[in-house]
């Protein structure tokens, strides 16, 4: 069978439907704060227009980027040795909203931790790609090729940020699935995790409160629980179709952080069940078209590469989407594509370059 020669139409105009919605939603969300902060309510959009445009290169750079060259040991190790040294170096930088997550230059500045799953995802279709047959030897293929997601989960949790260090492992868990672990094998590590699990999260305050807020919003409706209260009630205020376009009323200092992690609160409340259903269908075409290139990939490296990719924006929407229903312990997870973020968007676009790269040369 020829090779194709375009890549998947469905995929690239989904992720500029994404695009667009999150650059609509992230003014709406932010203007009335960027006024107030920054003096012009352009501030957030402006910035992120800016990444978009950043990002909309990186993504027409990797879709003509033979991502086959990606496989060898000089780009995976150095990727890998680099971003261990910006997790590291966070920790010697000044804190920002009380964490060690980014790297600040002048007025540019980036979470290490953005980049960390994208060199994971590369690091593992790497490793994995040529031991499928033998993928049940620990000392071998198992141990090696979860290590550097463990060093990176410890780096990033010492952040501290278990969010992303838990969309790390779901990542993970998604490559070595389908390179062929048994899932006896990922119910092991799910169990090994408990344990550092109740410690991470019963252990510290703020967490604990999160999922005591979780578990019972309204015992503390003005402290712990005032979060999720006030997303719920953005959400089931739109009703069917929303109260309007920047007509949203929560956005005005009481969501917090309306433009980033609960982006989607302020969408249900303007735009309603419908817009809501909208973006969850983009996602969910986003998933169908990423296992679809996945799927139709002969080769183990670009098919590995294809579901750690569907997965990263897959599973971070999952989780975003979760936290603001109410369905999950509150989480700092932007939602991909929409939420308001340079480092993210922009990798997140570079990322899914590559796998329009992998559509393109699938056959």
């Amino acid at each position: 069978m020829a090779k194709r020669i375009s890549v998947d139409g469905w995929l690239f105009v989904i992720t500029l439907l994404l695009v667009f919605v999150g650059l609509v939603m992230v003014f709406s969300a932010s203007a009335v704060v960027a006024q107030e902060r920054h003096h012009s309510g352009y501030f957030f959009l402006l910035r992120q227009l800016g990444w978009a445009i950043a990002g909309f290169i990186a993504m027409l750079v990797g879709m003509r980027f033979d991502y086959r060259r990606l496989e060898h040991p000089a780009v995976v190790f150095s990727l890998l040795g680099t971003t261990t040294l910006m997790l590291i170096s966070v920790f010697f930088l000044d804190r920002s909203h009380h964490t060690h997550r980014w790297i600040h230059a002048g007025s540019f500045s980036m979470q290490p931790s953005e980049l960390a799953k994208p060199v994971l995802i590369l690091f593992l279709a790497f490793f994995l790609e040529s031991r499928t047959k033998s993928m049940g030897d620990a000392r071998r293929t198992l141990l090696p090729a979860v290590l550097p997601t463990l060093v990176f989960i410890v780096l990033i949790v010492f952040q501290p940020d278990l969010g992303t260090a838990i969309a790390c492992a779901a990542i993970t868990a998604s490559i070595l699935f389908v390179a062929g672990l048994e899932l006896r094998y990922l119910a092991y590590g799910f169990l090994g995790s408990l344990l550092p699990l109740y410690f991470l999260i019963f252990h510290v305050a703020y967490r604990r409160d999160r999922i005591l807020a979780f578990l019972n919003p309204y015992s503390d409706p003005q402290g712990r629980g005032f979060h999720i209260i006030q997303s719920l009630i953005a959400v089931s205020t739109g009703g069917l179709t929303g109260v309007g376009l920047m007509e949203g009323k929560e956005k005005l200092f009481y969501l917090p952080e309306p433009h980033t992690d609960f982006i989607f609160s302020v969408l249900g409340e303007e735009l309603g069940l419908v817009g809501c259903l909208a973006v969850v269908a983009l996602f969910a075409g986003f998933l169908w078209r990423g296992i679809r290139a996945a799927l139709r990939t002969q080769e183990m490296f670009g098919r590995l590469l294809a579901v750690g990719i569907t997965s990263m924006v897959v599973v971070q929407a999952f989780i975003n989407i979760s936290v603001v229903l109410g369905l999950m312990p509150t989480k700092g997870i932007p939602l991909p594509l929409i939420s308001y973020g340079g480092s993210s968007l922009f990798i997140t676009l570079a990322c899914i370059g590559m796998l329009l790269n992998v559509t393109k040369q699938a056959e």
